[in-house]
């Protein structure tokens, strides 16, 4: 009942500005340059704590590029969040451009993709996720080549080394640069199994973090490195954090394997942000969160892959959480798409604090006007179409909230 009253809301607000939503573009490719960026500074490398003794990271995730009218909008919104955020390094996490039939096109969009770090001299560091390389001319080993070309990475191919492609970790030096203050660890989640389901971490990769978790120790006088881990794909152990109800109800999700289990957010937990589709692990489990949980140095695990999620869950003192897709998609779910941003003092590296920005909230109509009078036609339709789709998506969002708060005494929303 109470989703159908939504649905009329919804259905209610997009016909009484429907002359408004008409503004949605389908631009033409906008003159991106696609060559590698020339004549750039070596991007330094080191990955350390700043002079404040911060660091942020920007986490960017499930781009999905392709030359389709979704190319143009997600690119400028990747540049949007890098001027705005100004971050010390990028995590692009997986589904990041969707493979071409010849190297050549792939080429091209991972270009304009990268010359965005390169030409502010961010470093970036990249994994894979289940599309990368799930068709088309270029491997997983060929795509890191390829990313590696540009100064700002500072992303490692592990070669045959480890299962995948994509699996290191990146210690974080402190301000001064004289010690390893934290770590950054990065896995490549795999794309599908032998049977076509979601993949996981597997146990090679396990056992190459435990061992890599005990030698940032020992160089640290024994004591442990705190970190986080970013990665594509879930960790199962999601399920344990969640819920579970006996029926589908309003903002419960079906289990992804067992059809007859729902899960939602659980009130006695640490939560925060959003749940708005089933979460899609890895069918096997081979052990990595537990390893984690053992080594106890991992403080949080980032992942992309359920696209309309953005919540964090606390789990055996671990934090489980999702990032919005950063992808442009047009019409009214293009309001569900964003980035996180993470930051950490090395001051008091045992916490972290986080936020998600949706693109809809960083578009009022005071910059609609800004992006008008600098006379750019393309980012003032954007930023139109975004603050006109944003209000509605919002109004709507808290009421529907409010609904389900007031039938059944219970958040769907935890404050971020």
């Amino acid at each position: 009942m109470v989703k159908k009253i939504f649905k009329i809301i919804a259905l209610l607000l997009v016909i009484a500005i429907a002359g408004t939503l008409a503004l949605s573009i389908r631009p033409e490719y906008s003159g991106i340059n696609y060559n590698p960026a020339e004549g750039q500074n070596e991007t330094d490398k080191t990955i350390k704590f700043n002079s404040d003794g911060k660091l942020k990271i920007l986490h960017i995730t499930d781009t999905h590029l392709k030359h389709n009218h979704n190319f143009d909008p997600t690119i400028w919104m990747v540049e949007k969040a890098c001027d705005e955020e100004k971050p010390d390094i990028v995590m692009l996490t997986g589904d990041i451009v969707l493979n071409c039939e010849n190297a050549e096109d792939t080429k091209k969009m991972i270009n304009a993709l990268m010359n965005i770090f390169e030409s502010r001299d961010i470093p970036v560091a990249v994994t894979f996720g289940n599309h990368d390389s799930e068709q088309g001319a270029m491997s997983r080993e060929e795509l890191m080549a390829y990313y590696n070309t540009f100064s700002c990475s500072v992303s490692v191919d592990d070669g045959e080394a480890l299962s995948g492609c994509g699996t290191y970790n990146i210690p974080v030096l402190s301000s001064d640069g004289e010690k390893v203050k934290f770590n950054l660890w990065v896995f490549d989640s795999g794309d599908y199994d032998a049977e076509g389901r979601y993949s996981c971490v597997q146990p090679d990769q396990v056992e190459w973090y435990k061992q890599t978790s005990d030698k940032l120790m020992k160089a640290n006088g024994g004591e442990r490195v705190n970190s986080l881990v970013f990665q594509h794909i879930i960790v199962g152990e999601i399920y344990d954090a969640l819920k579970k109800v006996d029926s589908h109800e309003s903002y419960s999700y079906k289990h992804l394997y067992n059809e007859d289990e729902y899960y939602m957010f659980d009130p006695d937990r640490v939560n925060y942000g959003t749940i708005r589709e089933t979460p899609c692990p890895g069918y096997a489990n081979h052990g990595q969160f537990d390893a984690m949980v053992e080594k106890g140095d991992v403080l949080a695990m980032f992942t992309g892959h359920d696209h309309t999620n953005a919540f964090g869950v606390e789990y055996k003192g671990i934090d489980i959480v999702n990032s919005l897709s950063t992808r442009y998609i047009g019409l009214f779910h293009s309001t569900q798409c964003g980035y996180r941003v993470i930051e950490i003092d090395e001051n008091d590296t045992s916490t972290y604090e986080t936020r998600v920005e949706r693109m809809f909230d960083n578009y009022d109509f005071d910059t609609v006007k800004q992006e008008k009078e600098k006379g750019n036609k393309f980012k003032y339709k954007m930023a139109r179409e975004f603050a006109v789709k944003g209000a509605v998506q919002k109004f709507a969002t808290v009421v529907y909230g409010k609904l389900i708060e007031k039938t059944t005494g219970r958040q769907v929303t935890y404050a971020d």
